[in-house]
């Protein structure tokens, strides 16, 4: 029976702190049956308690687990949340109600869950973790026995990460030996002076400069040499010291989470912990134990060190083609099959371009066969050949390259002085190739879901009778005994062939479940979690990485151990309520804001509408995740189909652009939904019911209640009053272009979203990669970009380029804002049109928290609150402190 939560070694104190072995000295009985004895009785929950009670508990969390003070957002929540879940306010109260309060169980293990948690103790690197617990605790490191009983808690399940450091805080805060008085005294130190830390941040209005990697380092550094002989009241020259150091007054620009996740795809390099990828789809190892990746959705090879370390090693993210160059000035095109021979040679499967690509030891790409974006079936040396989407590739000792070219249906093989003939066919979709043994090259035939070896002698099918099947076999590789191991697409799982006896081979499952959810946990065989894993290869030490394409990650593990992410930052995508990094969203789209501060987000994935509070607290105002349709009705009783815009009055009443269901609909302050305007896929106008939209994909709303619709297929803008009438106000349906006029002689393409500003000014981003200005009288202009033209290029009017447009946003005095996002980031455009770049670095994708201008994955949705600019991307929102 798995114990739920085992605070270990309460009934022998010192132990706990100093070593903390397996068994208490008054029992030597099963885990289990010391669970009940050891722990402490849960104190109840009084009445009329107050989010402020929990301010303690909250700061003893945030110093166990990330050995810093809390910032004054996280303490917000938090005291919230556990208000909400009618959590004990004491530390000891809440280590016993974590195995029966559902509410406090999700919030301790968020801690665990956190990006902060990862970027400090790696994800699944237990013993750095109970280490560095243990320091932020009492300063010092457990005993060897201790160390391994925390880790073997954790690693066996009977703890989460979250769940042991409160078990280590709670019970070194009711240590009554000699010792334990004098580490409690510590604690109580360093919380006293955590304590003044959040609450000068907080008056000094630099809330925004407490954000971020160097920030929380600062922090942590200070509260670290706090001992137990630390007077804090003479203490706080030193945390002011540390806070005027953070740069931040208020004025100052810093990017921050909001609520949800930002971690996800994208190409940031650095650490593996800290990088970003962007649908990695295969993984290759050299003799040095580097590790290469073809980072599909980026258009780069990537490459790990041995030491975790990430970079670019060629192309150039975002940026597609089929040139040769030196690492950075080449391009390639959706590569997506990657092997490495004994000389450091990197070859890739270039499917978008139908080309095998080279890539020397000094990062010379040449084409080695086939001639970019001239696709077909044709034998012939070098550029004369013609592939068909290769996948995969791989090479023999020989330096002859295989390639399995996938809409041929067929296996090619290059001679090392570039012959390309056809070496095995009759295949269906083969997409992962490797040389074996014995002149055996073995084929993951995906589409007959089978695993086939072609020797000289001929073809042999690898027998899958014996009750086993392959749901999307990508990625195969060798190990060092032979064993073949296959990336299981379609089940999330790994599979290892024995192909010692190829009649009948051994197929086992070594990482991930079969029918299981995806997911992208770590742990053991049976419990990690996968999505889409494509790629998969194996270093000479027996260590099994994994391409986890859509949870743009790198996955790890050596036999039996815990599969780990090695590099690469899964998302967090969900439908979970609650307060901050808690909440989860699923590809959240537009954004919008009301009077009162409250942010609205068209969670498109999960076909809902989220409020967010001005203090991060997350609730769901209408629709239910995953149950997608067009009914009103009140709340999670209403239905939506994906909707990718949102709107909010003054008043506080939404407007969703319900595009698949062809309508504007409004929720009430109270959650009521009802169809404003719409129903049905047409461009007629009218009132209510009797008025169509083609994919209204963004709407706006001004003070008198008036709502614009960007009506996406029909190519034109539309306005609905209060009572639902429905008028064009520019455009004309089915005719695109990007003629400037007024009213309907102007022409849009493809509008997309749509912002007022207080003139009653409206503007409009489109496909074309331009921003247009349409007048209270109609007049409509193109305020920046060329139409056709796209680029990163700031500049006045026509001179600006943008790339892939999302949503748009105005202040009341007429600075736009846009969403850049193929290009990951914010962009800036004065009344007079000059652009500037003002979030993220332009073409480098991935969340950076911190003073500006950070960095953002592909920014989809942004409104403004006040002084306040919100991101949406990947599966959360940030916020901008102080609109730049």
């Amino acid at each position: 029976m798995k114990i739920s939560h085992f605070t270990a070694c309460f009934l022998s104190l010192p132990l706990l702190l100093t070593g903390c072995g397996g068994k208490t000295s008054s029992s030597s009985g099963p885990l289990a049956q010391q669970a009940a004895q050891i722990r402490p009785a849960q104190k109840q929950t009084g009445t009329g308690q107050t989010a402020a009670d929990y301010a303690n508990a909250v700061q003893e969390l945030y110093v166990a687990y990330f050995g810093r003070p809390a910032d004054p957002m996280g303490l917000t929540n938090f005291e919230n949340a556990l208000l909400a879940a009618g959590a004990p306010t004491d530390l000891q109260g809440l280590n016993a109600a974590y195995a029966t309060n559902a509410g406090v169980r999700a919030l301790i293990d968020s801690f665990g869950t956190s990006a902060e948690a990862k970027k400090l103790y790696g994800s699944g690197d237990t013993n750095a973790f109970v280490a560095n617990v243990f320091q932020n605790v009492i300063g010092r490191a457990p005993l060897a026995s201790g160390q391994s009983f925390w880790v073997d808690a954790i690693t066996s399940g009977k703890l989460t990460q979250g769940d042991a450091a409160l078990s280590i805080m709670a019970g070194a805060l009711t240590n009554t030996t000699g010792q334990g008085l004098i580490d409690a005294h510590l604690i109580n130190n360093r919380l006293a002076v955590a304590a003044y830390f959040t609450s000068q941040v907080a008056s000094t209005g630099t809330i925004a400069a407490y954000s971020g990697t160097s920030a929380a380092a600062a922090a942590r550094s200070m509260l670290a040499n706090v001992t137990s002989n630390t007077d804090p009241a003479a203490y706080r020259a030193t945390a002011g010291a540390v806070i005027s150091g953070l740069g931040g007054t208020t004025g100052n620009q810093v990017l921050a989470v909001f609520a949800g996740s930002m971690a996800g795809g994208g190409d940031q390099d650095g650490p593996g912990i800290n990088a970003t990828f962007s649908q990695p789809w295969a993984v290759a190892v050299d003799s040095m134990d580097n590790l290469y990746v073809a980072d599909t959705g980026n258009q780069v090879i990537r490459k790990i060190t041995a030491q975790g370390e990430v970079s670019i090693y060629a192309g150039s993210p975002g940026l597609s083609g089929g040139a040769d160059g030196t690492g950075s000035a080449a391009r390639f095109n959706t590569p997506r099959g990657i092997a490495v021979d004994s000389a450091g040679n990197v070859y890739v499967a270039d499917t978008g371009n139908c080309t095998i690509r080279k890539i020397d030891p000094s990062t010379v790409v040449t084409t080695l066969a086939g001639s970019a974006g001239q696709c077909g079936n044709v034998e012939g040396t070098g550029a004369a050949a013609r592939f068909s989407a290769p996948f995969g590739v791989t090479v023999d000792t020989s330096g002859t390259v295989y390639v399995a070219d996938t809409y041929n249906n067929s296996v090619r093989q290059i001679t090392p002085g570039g012959l390309v003939t056809t070496f095995g066919a009759g295949f269906h979709s083969p997409q992962g190739i490797v040389a074996g043994s014995q002149g055996v090259i073995w084929v993951a035939d995906t589409g007959n879901a089978q695993i086939v070896g072609i020797s000289t002698s001929g073809r042999s099918a690898l027998n899958v009778q014996a009750g086993v099947s392959f749901h999307g076999a990508t990625g195969i590789a060798f190990d060092k005994h032979y064993f073949l191991y296959v990336a299981d697409a379609g089940d999330n799982t790994i599979r290892q062939i024995d192909i010692s006896t190829p009649i009948y081979p051994v197929v086992t499952t070594v990482a991930g479940l079969a029918n299981s959810p995806a997911g992208s946990a770590d742990g053991t065989s049976a419990t990690a979690t996968f999505n889409k894993p494509r790629g998969v290869a194996v270093d000479a030490y027996g260590r099994v990485f994994i391409a986890d394409t859509n949870n743009d990650t790198v996955r790890e593990f050596e036999g039996s151990a815990r599969i780990t992410t090695f590099a690469g930052i899964p998302p967090e995508m969900g439908s979970a309520d609650g307060a901050g990094a808690i909440a989860t969203f699923n590809g959240p789209q537009s954004l919008a804001s009301d009077g009162a501060g409250n942010i609205y987000v068209a969670d498109m994935n999960n076909s809902e509408v989220r409020k967010i509070t001005p203090t991060g607290s997350v609730t769901t105002l209408a629709g239910l995740a995953g149950a997608m349709g067009s009914a009103d009705g009140s709340g999670s009783a209403a239905r939506f189909y994906q909707p990718p815009g949102v709107a909010a009055d003054t008043a506080g009443n939404v407007y969703v652009a319900d595009a698949q269901n062809s309508s504007v609909r409004k929720i009430s302050s109270s959650g009521v939904v009802t169809t404003l305007a719409g129903g049905t896929y047409g461009s007629a106008d009218g009132t209510g019911s009797a008025a169509s939209f083609s994919f209204p994909s963004g709407v706006a709303v001004d003070g008198a209640g008036n709502v614009f619709v960007a009506d996406y297929d029909s190519n034109t803008i539309r306005k609905i009053t209060a009572a639902g009438v429905v008028t064009t106000v520019a455009g004309t349906t089915g005719v695109s272009g990007d003629t400037d006029g007024i009213g309907k002689a102007a022409t849009f393409n493809g509008p997309w979203s749509i912002a007022v500003d207080g003139s009653g000014n409206l503007y409009v981003t489109e496909g074309s990669n331009i921003v247009r200005k349409i007048t209270p009288n109609g007049l409509v202009s193109t305020l920046a970009g060329t139409a056709g033209v796209s680029g990163s290029a700031d500049g006045t009017g026509a001179a600006a380029q943008f790339c892939n447009l999302w949503q748009i946003a105005v202040t009341s005095s007429g600075t736009v804002y846009v969403a850049d996002t193929s290009n990951a980031v914010i962009r800036k455009i004065t009344p007079s049109g000059v652009v500037t770049t003002v979030v993220g670095v332009k073409g480098k994708a991935g969340f950076v928290a911190g003073a500006l201008p950070g960095g953002l994955p592909a920014p989809y949705g942004l409104t403004i609150s006040g002084n306040l600019l919100y991101v949406s991307g990947n599966d959360g929102i940030a916020v901008v402190h102080t609109l730049p």
